[in-house]
């Protein structure tokens, strides 16, 4: 996507950036709460039926058209299994074991394996200025996460789990990411397309929820309502317009700097809300995942087209 002729941050735009940041950088607490009497596996997919039935049906009223083809359906499948189903069943299960700001900060670096599925499927430039942003952020997290790795007993093996969970739900989303990017994925509408795959993903996980957990289960408290609405409507609906408008207005390199302010607040909320206790070591590999993360935004040629499409791997 290339940058658009006007850039300028209006009130409007700032709005938007506010907006984005406020609303993605929130939902991992969210999604906290929705752990407990429903397994993961179904709040994922009474979060996507919902989105996805909204998407559609916004679609419908404003008759935008539907039809995307044998092949267009195909490309949603994947796109639905990837993005909205193996990454959301991912997060969900990481922050069983994780605060809900660490598993943020780790998502922060999802533009490191775009950009390198980029290079390796789409022959994008990787600039060395984003070789170094990533090794800094790297060794950020390594450094954040090296005390409970180093905990006795169980207590490491279960941070190296939620880890590895984060991890994994990176991957598929980065996969889901750069499938955008190919020229089957430019060439679809980009609205039924997204209500397309998050109804294929809300299908997969129903699927997959009744299979390894057996048939719904759902949670009548208020909470819990209120947070699967939040993040169906809000956080998925809602921020997704707001944040392909900013991609419009001010293009996407500097869209992506909402991913430096959300796992901010998404920590602050987790120390808040979640108990996180901070050490001087955990200051110290946090600040270095963002600085990292800043410098590997800086290679704009590098980061360009995985930065456009960063956004439709935030939970």
């Amino acid at each position: 996507m290339a940058e658009p002729a006007a850039s300028g941050f209006s009130p409007r735009v700032i709005a938007q950036f506010l907006g984005v940041t406020a609303i993605w950088g929130s939902t991992w607490i969210v999604i906290r709460d929705q752990l407990g009497v429903v397994p993961p596996s179904w709040s994922v997919a009474y979060r996507f039926i919902l989105a996805g039935g909204l998407t559609l049906a916004l679609c419908l009223i404003r008759r935008v058209p539907m039809r995307l083809g044998l092949r267009g359906h195909a490309f949603a499948f994947m796109v639905g299994l990837m993005q909205f189903s193996l990454n959301f069943n991912c997060v969900y299960r990481a922050e069983q074991h994780l605060t809900s700001g660490l598993v943020s900060l780790v998502f922060a670096l999802l533009i490191v394996p775009n950009t390198i599925f980029g290079w390796l499927l789409l022959g994008q430039k990787v600039t060395p200025r984003f070789v170094l942003g990533s090794l800094i952020g790297i060794a950020g997290l390594v450094l954040l996460f090296g005390r409970d790795l180093a905990l006795p007993g169980t207590a490491g093996a279960e941070v190296a789990l939620g880890i590895g969970l984060a991890v994994a739900s990176v991957l598929s989303a980065s996969v889901g990411n750069v499938m955008q990017a190919t020229p089957t994925g430019r060439a679809l509408p980009l609205e039924p397309l997204l209500a397309t795959t998050m109804l294929y993903g809300a299908g997969l996980n129903i699927l997959f929820a009744w299979a390894t957990v057996g048939p719904p289960v759902f949670d009548m408290r208020p909470g819990y309502v209120a947070g699967l609405l939040y993040l169906g409507v809000i956080a998925s609906a809602l921020a997704f317009h707001l944040y392909y408008s900013l991609l419009r207005s001010i293009g996407p390199a500097k869209a992506a700097y909402t991913g430096l302010l959300i796992p901010v607040l998404a920590m602050a909320l987790s120390t808040l809300f979640e108990g996180y206790r901070w050490t001087p070591s955990a200051w110290a590999g946090a600040a270095l995942a963002l600085i990292g993360l800043a410098v590997a935004l800086r290679g704009r040629s590098a980061t360009a087209t995985a930065a456009a499409i960063e956004a439709e791997a935030i939970p």
